[in-house]
C-alpha cells in the first residue's frame, strides 16, 4: 500500500509495509530425548533414532559432548534394532569419537565394541578388525591413565 501526502512544499511518501517477525522455536534436547526414549520403547525405532540424532546434534552444539556421544548411540541402537547396519556403525562410531575426542575414554570404548559387534553381525570381518585395532589403542590410554593414577595414590599425607 502507498499512501502519498502533500505538505506544504514538498511530496513526503510513505509507505505502509508489512513487518514480519520471525521467531525460531528452540528446540530442547532434553525433551527430544525423552520423546525417543518413550518411542524407542513403543517400537518407533525410525522415529527415535531420528529424534535421538537431533538431540546428539543439539547436545553438541550446546557443547554438552557427554550427552551428544550417548544419543549418538541410542541412535545406533535403533538402527541396530531396524537392522540398518552401516548406518548403525556410523551413529556407534560417532558416538565414540565425540566420547574419546572429549576425554570419556570409556563411553567410547563401549560405542567401539558395538560398532565392532555391528559389523561382525552384518559379516564385515576386516571392517571390525579395523575397529579392533581402535578398541586396542582406546584402551591402551586407559590403562596408562589408570596405571598413572594408581601411581599418584600411593600418596599420603601420614608418610
Amino acid at each position: 500500500m502507498l499512501w502519498l501526502f502533500e505538505e506544504e512544499n514538498s511530496n513526503v511518501c510513505l509507505v505502509n509495509c508489512c513487518v514480519v517477525i520471525v521467531m525460531s522455536i528452540k528446540e530442547d534436547p532434553i525433551k527430544l530425548h525423552k520423546d525417543a526414549n518413550a518411542l524407542m520403547e513403543n517400537g518407533k525405532s525410525v522415529e527415535a533414532r531420528d529424534l535421538f540424532t537431533r538431540s546428539g546434534e543439539l547436545y553438541f552444539k550446546g557443547q554438552n559432548y557427554f550427552g551428544a556421544a550417548e544419543m549418538y548411540y541410542k541412535a545406533g541402537e535403533c538402527s541396530v534394532n531396524l537392522k540398518e547396519y552401516p548406518r548403525a556403525v556410523e551413529f556407534f562410531t560417532k558416538a565414540a569419537d565425540v566420547a574419546i575426542n572429549k576425554g570419556f575414554d570409556r563411553y567410547g570404548l563401549s560405542a567401539l565394541k558395538e560398532a565392532q559387534a555391528v559389523q561382525k553381525t552384518a559379516g564385515n570381518t576386516e571392517a571390525a578388525e579395523e575397529i579392533e585395532k581402535r578398541i586396542k589403542e582406546v584402551n591402551d590410554k586407559i590403562n596408562k591413565q589408570n596405571a598413572a593414577s594408581d601411581d599418584d595414590s600411593s600418596f599420603s599425607v601420614f608418610s
